[in-house]
């Protein structure tokens, strides 16, 4: 059985970061470690949430699996709360990464042209570093353009746009970059990518859906994650992602009970399972 590491916060309600990576990642029969950098009682776009960091507990953790030997075929990083953790993370990439795992970065810090809370754009450079270390990495519009340092071109950038900015972007060192959240075509939403060794672009999308979804994000980045270890290649785990996440949200707009803090994937799963041939 494949492993993962993931590295990420715990928000306990509003499905997203770990309460998504663990089951998504999990059913799709890969065995899922998780580094918690931080407890939250629910993700950020709520009010008055507590926040527990978890830093002092990040290097320890590190030195305890570096001498029971174990071994990861992926790490995959998402919403990292500081600075100092970003700095803690990139020791677990020289720490861990081998010539054969994957080292999978979402840039999780900002949507819609601001970042999260807590937030300044000198966090912004720290990702940047780390994301230059990364295999893969899948920022959104937002996150690419802080990472470039670049005026925000909104959520309706043309295509050609975002291949400028991916171009740049692959010049930070990471091969395969990936901006997701992309309107490629009138009533389409999916992504954008640059492959550096092939020279080449790749791109998908679904049918968008007129809803505002929290946790999609993570919902893409986990079931990327998932559909990697499961043997497809990097274009083919994004598109079961973006197929997932699609469903996700459409379960969300077509039941008068969701909630609007995150998308119904615990419905989907079974579907999730079928695309992968499990």
């Amino acid at each position: 059985m494949k492993r993962v590491m993931s590295i990420q916060d715990i928000s306990c309600l509003g499905k997203c970061s770990l309460t998504v990576a663990l089951p998504i990642i999990s059913a799709m029969g890969i065995e899922t470690a998780i580094v918690p950098i931080a407890v939250l009682s629910t993700h950020t776009n709520f009010d008055n949430f507590t926040f527990r960091d978890l830093t002092d507990d990040l290097i320890p953790i590190k030195i305890h699996w570096l001498k029971e030997g174990f071994k990861f075929d992926a790490i995959y990083t998402g919403y990292l709360g500081s600075k100092e953790q970003v700095d803690i993370v990139s020791e677990y990439f020289d720490a861990f990464k081998t010539k054969d795992n994957y080292i999978i970065v979402d840039p999780a810090m900002a949507d819609n042209g601001e970042m999260y809370s807590g937030f300044t754009p000198d966090f912004a450079l720290k990702m940047t570093a780390l994301c230059s270390k990364a295999d893969i990495i899948l920022p959104n519009i937002t996150e690419a353009s802080l990472m470039l340092g670049a005026k925000y071109p909104g959520e309706d950038a043309d295509v050609d746009t975002i291949k400028s900015m991916l171009l740049q972007l692959s010049k930070l060192g990471s091969k395969n970059v990936v901006i997701t959240g992309v309107k490629t075509n009138p009533g389409q939403l999916g992504f954008v990518g640059y492959n550096s060794n092939e020279d080449s672009f790749f791109c998908y999308s679904t049918k968008e859906v007129p809803i505002k979804s929290h946790g999609t994000g993570d919902v893409f980045a986990s079931t990327f994650t998932g559909a990697l270890m499961n043997g497809y290649s990097i274009f083919g785990a994004l598109k079961i992602a973006a197929d997932f996440t699609y469903k996700c949200i459409q379960n969300n707009y077509n039941d008068k009970d969701s909630v609007d803090y995150g998308v119904n994937f615990e419905a989907e799963i079974p579907s999730l399972l079928r695309m992968i041939g499990k």
